[in-house]
């Protein structure tokens, strides 16, 4: 069996980083071929630092990763894109965030062949750049995510009646990952309502590409009641709330 690379050069995505020591950070990284990884940017913080500047959060960066035992050492770091807006507008910032802690909730470190989940999260930070409705385009990213790691709700057909579904008002059951019609409601522990024009949306989010659905109007209403039923499945999956939400939900306000 051949002895793993004892360095790598990728280009990885920087999720977080935290301070440590007097000079240092610690970063988490997404990688497209070894997952998430943590390395240390030994200096990082000192202002004559070659790393300076190429280490910011929600970047794309060129790094040589030594391999450690318990953590990477960043060798070096050369920044490919900055992705400026997610640090100059706060609500694009806060749905960067959000991005990040569903990924990171729903990933374990040194996930193998990660180059979907690494392809989805830099497209989504090119995307809340520069489209007007960010909230769409978070919520393309919910429906793709929830696809790659497996937990793709099922919006084509009843869960409990294997019927396909009429065209009127339905409901979705968190614990059954999908569309509940009225017939089998009777049949599951609780469901919540789900209109049709919210099925509908994401129906269409489930099945078609971003460069088809990014110019769709949509109203406050359904943006509401979307936003309502998969975050309350994601938080069903992950048994927790996330944090980001929060923020975000103080800055609209």
């Amino acid at each position: 069996m051949p002895r793993p690379a004892r360095s790598i050069r990728t280009q990885t995505l920087i999720l977080k980083r935290r301070d440590f020591g007097e000079a240092d950070r610690v970063l988490t990284l997404l990688t497209p071929q070894h997952g998430k990884v943590e390395g240390i940017a030994k200096g990082a913080r000192k202002p004559t630092s070659t790393k300076t500047g190429h280490v910011e959060l929600f970047t794309l960066v060129d790094v040589l990763l030594h391999r450690g035992r318990n953590l990477d050492i960043v060798v070096q770091a050369e920044l490919i894109e900055p992705y400026l807006a997610l640090r100059e507008d706060l609500q694009r910032g806060a749905y960067a965030s959000y991005a990040v802690e569903l990924l990171d909730r729903f990933t374990e470190a040194e996930d193998e062949d990660s180059g979907g989940l690494f392809d989805l999260l830099k497209t989504t930070f090119e995307r809340l750049c520069k489209v007007d409705d960010t909230r769409l385009a978070v919520r393309y990213y919910e429906i793709r995510l929830l696809d790659i790691v497996g937990f793709r709700p099922e919006l084509g057909e009843c869960i409990v009646t294997r019927e396909p579904l009429r065209p009127i008002d339905q409901y979705f059951s968190y614990s059954g990952g999908g569309v509940v019609s009225p017939e089998g409601l009777h049949l599951v522990e609780s469901a919540v309502k789900l209109p049709l024009r919210t099925l509908k949306l994401l129906r269409h989010l489930q099945r078609s590409p971003y460069n088809i659905i990014e110019n769709l109007k949509v109203d406050q209403n359904t943006h509401q009641d979307i936003e309502r039923i998969l975050l309350g499945y994601i938080t069903f999956i992950l048994e927790r709330s996330l944090q980001s939400v929060d923020f975000i939900r103080r800055i609209r306000s």
